[in-house]
């Protein structure tokens, strides 16, 4: 008995990306109002959401091999602009820690489902 993978649905990878950017963003602001010693956790937070918000909209999310493709694209760019943040390089990190976690996701289309703020 083999068991056939799940088809690719797009409208749910969209709805985890949106639902991941606005818990990101949440996890911001509580970031910030508990001030200095949660500057990584701000970082943290930050790209998330910069990643979600990179992908959410576009095209590559209908196919599971053109997200994989772009993932893998994000993982190769040298730098990844955004201000606002409190260490550049812990922001990067942070950021293709991510996009790994992603493409982990993306290969085995799994994870998507779960669309609880924290994970």
């Amino acid at each position: 008995m083999t068991s056939s993978p799940k088809p690719w649905d797009a409208e749910q990878v969209r709805k985890w990306l949106e639902r991941r950017f606005a818990a990101s963003k949440l996890d911001q602001a509580a970031a910030d109002r508990r001030g200095y010693e949660a500057r990584d956790e701000y970082d943290q937070a930050a790209a998330e959401e910069w990643v979600c918000g990179a992908l959410k909209s576009a095209e590559c999310t209908n196919d599971q091999a053109a997200l994989a493709k772009r993932v893998k694209e994000l993982i190769a760019q040298d730098d990844y602009p955004v201000t606002g943040i409190h260490d550049d390089a812990r922001f990067e990190r942070h950021v293709r820690a991510y996009l790994r976690k992603l493409a982990k996701m993306t290969k085995a289309n799994e994870g998507f489902d779960k669309t609880l703020r924290y994970q």
